[in-house]
């Protein structure tokens, strides 16, 4: 991929992830989920689902990846189990102790952390004053949205989101080194299943149950499944081929689109001053770290 397309195709996912956020909100309320129980249980059925969706493309497209994979399965279950299970475990249980205005700064944390220690996992992704600079302005950013907030305080949920940030982080790092030699499109499916399935093994064990009832809300569920296949392999193959701390850039894109869609699917207020300044220094931090 050129520069630029790889640009544009990591939008592309943010886009896409950012849109969930509104997206699953609908889908509790269509699905009448309220218990921690319920959420993990739809996180399991969602990825269970979306990863059979992603093997059965991977071996009409590629059989022989499937050899391949028999020999790291074990590093793709780690990936799965900080990308998927951590990941979400921590998340959820995290928005249910803490004010969610300050989850979207708490998240980026762990980018901050990769970009400025990244050197540590691989040896030609080094700090340099662009990245820095792109760094700190898409923070900056973050924090311009969260500017109204009152307050900064510190609690067990705050850790629990911080925990899930880190685990974003090293599933990067352990699926870069691990698409040197497997076909990320197949890892990601084989991870997401692997997740999917330890998902909803806890959220029956936690008597987790939806409601789904085939009407017009399954059109909810299926963009759901859609925009994480979709989201997912796309970010997984740019993954392979670029740096990691330019790309973790460009996720501070991720909770301006989720704040946008937000607005208009859900008619929350983001046409305040913060907002656009958010805009213009994740904009800038994403343009700087890329020139």
């Amino acid at each position: 991929m050129s520069k630029r397309k790889t640009i544009f195709s990591a939008l592309l996912v943010m886009f896409l992830w950012g849109s969930l956020f509104p997206m699953i909100k609908i889908g509790y309320k269509a699905y009448n989920i309220t218990s921690t129980g319920d959420i993990l249980f739809f996180a399991g059925i969602r990825f269970t689902i979306c990863s059979l969706i992603i093997l059965l493309y991977s071996l009409i497209k590629n059989r022989v990846s499937f050899k391949a994979e028999k020999h790291k399965i074990h590093l793709i279950a780690l990936s799965g189990l900080f990308a998927i299970i951590l990941h979400y475990s921590f998340t959820y249980m995290g928005l249910n102790l803490t004010d969610s205005s300050k989850t979207a700064i708490i998240k980026q944390v762990g980018v901050c952390f990769y970009v400025c220690f990244s050197w540590l996992f691989f040896k030609d992704d080094k700090l340099t004053v662009k990245k820095l600079a792109g760094v700190l302005l898409g923070f900056s950013g973050i924090a311009a949205i969260n500017m109204s907030s009152n307050g900064f305080t510190w609690h067990l949920g705050d850790s629990l989101i911080l925990l899930a940030s880190f685990c974003t982080v090293f599933s990067n790092v352990i699926s870069k080194k691990l698409f040197n030699s497997v076909d990320p499109v197949t890892a990601t499916g084989i991870s997401q299943l692997f997740g999917g399935i330890v998902l909803l093994v806890i959220g029956v064990i936690m008597e987790g149950r939806i409601s789904l009832e085939f009407n017009i809300s399954v059109l909810i569920f299926v963009y759901i499944c859609a925009a994480s296949v979709l989201g997912y392999c796309i970010w997984f193959v740019i993954v392979k081929y670029n740096s990691l701390s330019k790309l973790f850039i460009i996720k501070f894109a991720e909770p301006v689109f989720a704040s946008i869609l937000a607005a208009l699917l859900l008619g929350e207020n983001i046409f305040s001053i913060q907002y656009l300044l958010a805009f213009l220094l994740i904009g800038g931090g994403i343009y700087i770290s890329n020139t």
